[in-house]
């Protein structure tokens, strides 16, 4: 094999997967997942960036069969309490991840920041852990989401998604009791079928025992 491309290959003791196509492994969640809510953010300009993302050419929320299959069981628990489970991320590039670190680096590009990181220095957001050179997204078992009712309005967490900023910890005591009470409720619904919450982001989290834990892959969502 090359050398050049085993240096592509190995990316810092991980395997960086660099095919095009979905492997077989990869299915639509809303093919699997009862009365999935897919708002893939982005795939649009509604995102702390403000405009699409490398990588998604359409807003579909792509994760492996494992983890599709643990999230279908979640929305089944959670349709007895008349809630359904809204989607903002999936599968992601490694290419998005790429984007992000770009435009970290970028300091004059703050089109969102009223809105996702008005209190953060965009200088600190490596710093603090906001923006990372890889992500557990891009592996095929990690999603972001939250509680929605059936007319796809979300329930109170405190924050919104991708808001840059301690109270978006899932634990936070800045938060009403109402929005601490939901995401409590989110995450036992996910723990209980398997997934595995990130404390400082409460609408993130990753299957236990996924199928890919040192495989980064770059396929398009399409």
């Amino acid at each position: 094999m090359p050398r050049l491309f085993l240096a592509l290959m190995v990316v810092c003791g991980t395997t960086a997967a660099l095919a095009q196509e979905r492997p077989a492994a990869f299915v639509d969640a809303a093919t699997v997942v009862p009365g999935l809510i897919v708002e893939m953010r982005y795939a649009g300009s509604h995102n702390f960036v403000g405009r699409s993302i490398d990588g998604y050419e359409a807003p579909h929320c792509l994760l492996t069969r494992a983890a599709a299959n643990a999230l279908a069981a979640v929305a089944r628990d959670l349709a007895q309490r008349g809630l359904h489970i809204k989607v903002f991320d999936c599968y992601r590039p490694t290419r998005a991840v790429a984007n992000f670190v770009r435009w970290a680096r970028n300091l004059n590009d703050t089109a969102g920041k009223a809105e996702f990181y008005p209190d953060v220095d965009k200088r600190a957001l490596f710093r603090d852990g906001y923006i990372a050179s890889y992500s557990g997204h891009s592996r095929g078992s990690t999603l972001d989401l939250t509680l929605a009712q059936a007319d796809g309005t979300e329930l109170d967490m405190g924050t919104h998604f991708d808001f840059f900023s301690p109270k978006s910890w899932t634990a936070s005591p800045k938060v009403s009791a109402t929005a601490h009470a939901n995401r409590m409720l989110l995450t036992a619904a996910m723990r209980r079928r398997g997934f595995r919450g990130y404390d400082r982001e409460w609408w993130h989290f990753t299957l236990r025992g996924e199928p890919f834990p040192g495989t980064y892959f770059n396929f398009p969502v399409k």
